[in-house]
């Protein structure tokens, strides 16, 4: 978040969300995502209970001049590209390279290693997280490279690397 006021707004006092965050009673049971909504400075806190996404097909889209390199609101550029008709979610390509899906970073494996898209539109934290963990590591995937791999999992702050293992079969 702080980076991002930095870049978006020149802010460069840090905000701690420890102070901001008090998780409401109702909300203290169960998987709860929450919600930071800001600017130059906090503009609201929201709490909602999270149910992970049945995900199970993924259709590659050529992502263009896409740019998502921060998290908005407003997710109408990713959104509009699913067609549920074809598949549950959208495997975004960019130059010929595997970038994420419209929610989630992605990892891929062979059966021994798991790599992620040295490239994704969004750096997210999960990835950066298992990353520096030695978890994943971040390479260069061409569509011609898919072949390559098994199954994929989908990552980010509410799906950890225990996110369910998909076959590679499911990106049509």
């Amino acid at each position: 978040m702080n980076i991002s006021r930095h870049s978006l707004f020149n802010n460069n006092d840090i905000l701690s969300l420890s102070d901001t965050i008090q998780v409401p009673e109702d909300f203290r049971s169960g998987t709860v995502k929450c919600r930071v909504i800001y600017s130059s400075s906090i503009k609201s806190v929201e709490y909602l209970s999270y149910t992970t996404a049945n995900i199970k097909t993924l259709k590659k889209i050529e992502a263009g001049n896409l740019d998502y390199s921060y998290k908005y609101t407003d997710r109408s550029c990713l959104t509009s590209l699913i067609d549920k008709s074809l598949a549950d979610d959208i495997l975004l390509v960019k130059n010929g390279c595997i970038t994420d899906v419209s929610f989630a970073n992605i990892v891929f494996t062979d059966g021994n290693l798991w790599v992620t898209p040295d490239k994704p539109l969004l750096y997210g934290t999960m990835r950066e997280f298992l990353i520096l963990r030695g978890v994943i590591e971040s390479v260069k995937i061409r569509v011609e490279d898919l072949s390559h791999f098994t199954h994929f999992r989908l990552i980010n702050a509410m799906l950890g690397f225990e996110a369910p293992l998909i076959p590679l079969s499911g990106i049509v």
